[in-house]
């Protein structure tokens, strides 16, 4: 059975212009260092959506038909998620305390659903960006080397 892609794909990527007026020029800031962190790290396809009910836009970091994390943006705000299924969460629960705080605190104030934890963070600065990268290797081992950079 073939499993329909329930994103909706955006006719217009939205430039920085756009981007800068939506969330802020100091979170496009935030936004922009987070995505070259990610892309630093992982080789993935990289694919803009319409954000649902709760956003405006949806980019989302996916390969071999497995979404990695996803960022999010609205009006004064961007988000960070990543669904960590039941062996990540397990992972996790062994270096708990290698994480901060405030990753702590959201993680364990996530429901978990079936099919795992879908952890959004808010970010406002780069603090947690280390952790956001160890979360994403709980997922999946960064693919990129440095020569490839």
């Amino acid at each position: 059975m073939e499993v329909i892609e329930e994103a909706i794909m955006l006719d217009i990527i939205p430039d920085t212009e756009r981007m800068t007026a939506l969330v802020g020029k100091s979170l496009y800031e935030i936004w922009n260092k987070l995505c070259a962190l990610i892309d630093e790290k992982y080789d993935m396809d990289r694919l803009w959506a319409k954000g649902g009910r709760a956003w405006t836009y949806e980019y989302k970091y996916r390969r071999g038909g497995k979404t990695l994390c996803a960022l999010y943006a609205r009006e004064n705000c961007v988000g960070f998620l990543v669904i960590l299924g039941k062996n990540e969460r397990l992972k996790f629960e062994k270096e708990r305390d290698n994480y901060s705080k405030e990753v702590q605190r959201i993680y364990d104030e996530t429901q978990t659903y079936h099919d795992g934890k879908w952890i959004m963070f808010e970010p406002n600065d780069t603090s947690m960006f280390d952790d956001f990268i160890r979360l994403l290797s709980l997922k999946r081992k960064p693919n990129r080397k440095k020569e490839d950079q």
